[in-house]
């Protein structure tokens, strides 16, 4: 599903002392099918861009297409529901988006706010709680009263309860365990390969960006400073460090070892892969 920024620009209170200008003249597109991830300050308009991507803001001036909707600041879109049920958005703070008291509830709003058949929302519930690696026994827990893995999971399940094409995920990381972190990848992973989601990450986790990007796009004060694939991004430490962004610890330690030993190993993910380089550089 295609979407794409042509010039956009947004002003926070245009017309007030309190104006702010949060993005200028974006163009770019996201890639389909992958998982494009937002970096930068904070400040730098991240939340602001793909906020527009669910019309949950409308630009100032150019316009965001997504598939066959519009959103500029003068472009009126006819339904709404039928743009964000293509459009799945988990926020930053999963409980902001709770206001149910049961996680069956949680789930079951969106459903029936799309007008999902009755009888095959159940199995929607239940599917969409195995996919986040839950069972039926959440059903009728207070989603307010879980864990922060689980009320993460609990949240992402009630966005893919209704499959849209986009998934967009607000500092997904927050608040996770080791363990939660690495069930948060494998089911990212899963969304993409099997079955063809596009993605997009807002993170300051280079780590976690590093592990499960494709594309990365590096804003700053509300402009494109530059995008590509991630080993074009997170390699280049001085644009990074003009940035005030960390390196991957990954990419960090291939660097050292290629200034210190003369050893170059490449670029790896996964930390394992680079151990399994290592062992063989010093057999």
């Amino acid at each position: 599903m295609e979407i794409r920024y042509d010039k956009v620009g947004y002003t926070y209170n245009p017309r007030t002392k309190l104006k702010k200008v949060a993005l200028k003249n974006i163009s770019t597109e996201i890639p389909e099918n992958k998982v494009t991830a937002i970096i930068g300050r904070s400040g730098s308009g991240k939340t602001t861009m793909v906020e527009m991507v669910d019309a949950l803001l409308f630009p100032t001036t150019g316009e965001v297409k997504v598939d066959n909707d519009i959103i500029s600041s003068d472009a009126k879109i006819k339904n709404i529901n039928k743009l964000r049920k293509k459009v799945g958005y988990v926020f930053q703070f999963p409980e902001e988006q709770f206001f149910n008291l049961t996680v069956r509830k949680e789930i079951e709003f969106s459903l029936l706010n799309f007008k999902y058949r009755i009888n095959e929302i159940d199995k929607r519930i239940s599917d969409s709680l195995k996919m986040v690696g839950l069972d039926d026994s959440y059903l009728d827990r207070d989603p307010f009263k879980l864990s922060n893995g689980e009320k993460r999971k609990v949240a992402i399940a009630s966005v893919l309860a209704f499959n849209p094409k986009v998934l967009i995920f607000d500092e997904p990381t927050i608040g996770l365990d080791y363990e939660s972190k690495k069930n948060l990848i494998k089911i990212l992973r899963l969304l993409k390969k099997k079955y063809n989601k596009t993605i997009i990450l807002i993170s300051h986790d280079i780590d976690f960006i590093h592990l499960i990007s494709d594309h990365v796009i590096l804003l700053d004060k509300g402009s494109i400073i530059s995008s590509g694939n991630k080993y074009q991004i997170l390699t280049d430490s001085a644009l990074l460090s003009i940035y005030k962004l960390p390196m991957p610890k990954v990419v960090e330690f291939a660097d050292k070892v290629y200034r210190n030993k003369g050893v170059k190993m490449g670029y790896r993910d996964d930390i394992n892969d680079l151990l399994k380089d290592i062992y063989r550089y010093v057999r």
